[in-house]
């Protein structure tokens, strides 16, 4: 079941970046991030009503509020170095180091008790080696440090917040989403205020942008259930699997051609997910 959901949570998250990297093409990246985070928030909200899923502990280290609303800001600084490394034209270096996020929440899991056999272990790493290859790794234009700097502070935000949203999951992981989307909206009320802009969306953008912030959302809870319903470093690496969705889509409607890198990614995810759930 862990497995499952966050296989789910891989493809709505791959669907949601593959929709807003679209729509950030005629729209600033930010406005994108920040207005479908406000209507993630609002679905959050609806759900929680609706649900009655009020509970869980609230306040320290081991309830939702604190680690959900972390999750919030290190994913925000997380997407803000990916767009800022993305924007210097080096994407081929960025993407793949910073899809290696889930190297932290991997080593957090490990560490604080999860327990893999060997054979595991090798379905995890050919996992993340098909992870990486599936963001097409480009390096005939060297190793500049700019980017390099940038996608690592991408991969450590990004990280950090799969970390924290495994943490308060342990509590609430519906709250857990909630306080997170709860934290990107001051967030995001800060930077309209401080550029006088809310991107100026008309009408025919905001079911796509509803699309987005409901993917996302859904995506993260997925993700949080999942790390309570099996272990976390599985979940974790079934859930890094979203660059393979939004290449796929790519390829689909946009008829971006897949590096022959990409294709070995997807190949060696495959077999690493194949391992990992046949154990």
């Amino acid at each position: 079941m862990a497995s499952l959901l966050a296989l789910l949570s891989s493809a709505m998250w791959g669907t949601a970046d593959f929709f807003a990297g679209r729509l950030s093409k005629k729209h600033h990246p930010f406005a994108v991030l920040g207005v479908s985070q406000i209507f993630g928030l609002v679905v959050g909200i609806l759900i929680v009503v609706v649900s009655g899923s009020w509970q869980g502990k609230v306040l320290g280290f081991d309830g939702f509020l604190i680690p959900g609303a972390l999750a919030g800001l290190f994913g925000y600084i997380g997407l803000a170095c990916l767009y800022e490394g993305l924007s210097t034209g080096h994407m081929g270096v960025v993407s793949p180091i910073s899809s290696l996020s889930t190297v932290i929440p991997l080593a957090y899991a490990l560490i604080t008790g999860d327990v893999l056999s060997t054979i595991t272990l090798i379905g995890v790493a050919i996992a993340l080696v098909g992870v990486f290859c599936a963001s097409g790794p480009e390096l005939s234009q060297g190793l500049p440090l700019k980017p390099i700097l940038l996608a690592l502070g991408a991969a450590a935000g990004f990280g950090l917040a799969l970390t924290f949203i495994a943490i308060g999951s342990q509590s609430s992981a519906l709250l857990t989403m909630v306080a997170m989307r709860g934290a990107t909206f001051f967030v995001t009320i800060s930077l309209a205020i401080k550029y006088r802009t809310t991107g100026k969306f008309g009408k025919k953008n905001m079911p796509i942008l509803i699309f987005i912030g409901a993917a996302d959302f859904l995506a993260n809870l997925l993700l949080g259930i999942a790390c309570t319903k099996g272990l976390v470093s599985v979940a974790m690496v079934f859930g890094s699997l979203y660059p393979i969705a939004t290449a796929v889509l790519a390829y689909k409607f946009l008829q971006e051609r897949l590096l022959k890198v990409q294709y070995l990614g997807i190949a060696l995810a495959v077999i690493g997910v194949s391992i990992i759930s046949a154990l």
